[in-house]
């Protein structure tokens, strides 16, 4: 261990607790810091997406629904998220503060991996959402209640919340006695867990339960609807029909497809072959920051919903504004 892995850490006995770790990031990469430049453009650009969505849907009636009920709660957790992560990244690697500390890292750890895990389990409600609007339409308003969606959003974020809470926390348990150096762009589990000198195994446990619930079964919930989808679909006579209903699930197949295909090719290629670290933590770094970029747009942009709203708000403004200009050359006429 280097002399400044021993002065970053506090001995006692046998068990070694960190005082900070150090997260190495990319290793000889050239102008790296552009990219660091467009992350913090992809930051302010999700910020300002998911707050424009989210008032959208706060401020128009019409959009107080089931549905938009699960588009803000994915618009919450996208904002979330990202704030979790980009900030502090930005800081690590153009401020140059690589250095961070043992409690801060599991802190940082838990945010990024739980708001990822909501965002996956908001997409299998979504789909939820288009399986019963497709194959029970005429009971669609009586299953998918306000009550219903705020009870299946609400055990998703306990559930999650305890998941990813015991995953991060047996972290604590254990003693790192040999490298502080995190291969990794933020305090990534995997990583961090395996610096560790004694017995690993439950967390090992842990890891592969994390990603059969927050990636595995998400994706194969969306399948096995979307395959329920398209049975009901064949069902429909009509061509224009059934375009208009599989028209409805567009918004939806960007976003699934936008946040699984990169972390699962991610994963592949990580099993098949060997990855350059550089090469796999800018895959992974865009895993976590694009989709939160593009949820706000693909909603705002392919929801007819969205888009109708938009368009009556600015005719309203349109009309208030005429309104107010006439009212103004009345009072200066008569003044």
């Amino acid at each position: 261990m280097s002399s400044e892995e021993k002065a970053a850490s506090i001995f006692n006995g046998t068990f070694v607790r960190p005082a900070k770790f150090y997260i190495s990031g990319f290793s000889n990469m050239p102008n790296v810091k552009y990219f660091f430049v467009f992350l913090c453009f992809v930051y302010v650009m999700t910020v300002l997406g998911n707050v424009f969505l989210l008032s959208v849907i706060y401020i128009v009636k019409t959009l107080h629904t089931p549905k938009f009920m699960i588009v803000s709660n994915l618009a919450l957790t996208d904002l979330c998220g990202s704030t979790a992560l980009i900030p502090k990244l930005l800081d690590t690697f153009l401020g140059e503060n690589r250095y961070i500390i043992y409690e801060a890292c599991l802190s940082y750890m838990f945010f990024v991996l739980f708001f990822t895990s909501m965002q996956s389990w908001t997409l299998v409600t979504m789909a939820y959402d288009r399986f019963v609007a497709i194959c029970f339409p005429l009971r669609y308003h009586s299953i998918v209640t306000k009550p219903a969606i705020t009870a299946m959003l609400l055990f998703t974020w306990v559930f999650l919340l305890s998941l990813v809470a015991f995953t991060v926390g047996i972290i604590d348990r254990l003693s790192f006695c040999r490298s502080l150096v995190i291969k990794s762009f933020f305090c990534d589990h995997g990583p961090t867990y395996r610096l560790a000198c004694n017995d690993t195994s439950l967390n090992n446990i842990m890891a592969y339960v994390a990603f059969i619930l927050i990636l595995c079964i998400p994706l194969i919930l969306i399948a096995i609807t979307y395959v329920c989808i398209g049975i009901a679909l064949s069902k429909i006579a009509s061509g224009e029909e059934r375009f208009k209903a599989l028209k409805t699930c567009t918004s939806h197949l960007i976003l699934v497809a936008v946040f699984f295909l990169p972390i699962v090719g991610t994963n592949i290629a990580a099993v098949a072959s060997d990855i350059h670290p550089n090469t796999r933590i800018i895959n992974s770094s865009l895993t976590h920051t694009i989709p939160a970029l593009v949820n706000p747009i693909v909603y705002s942009l392919k929801t007819g919903e969205v888009l109708n709203s938009l368009k009556k708000l600015f005719n309203r403004k349109r009309l208030n504004n005429t309104a107010s200009s006439s009212h103004n050359k009345t009072v200066s006429l008569l003044y």
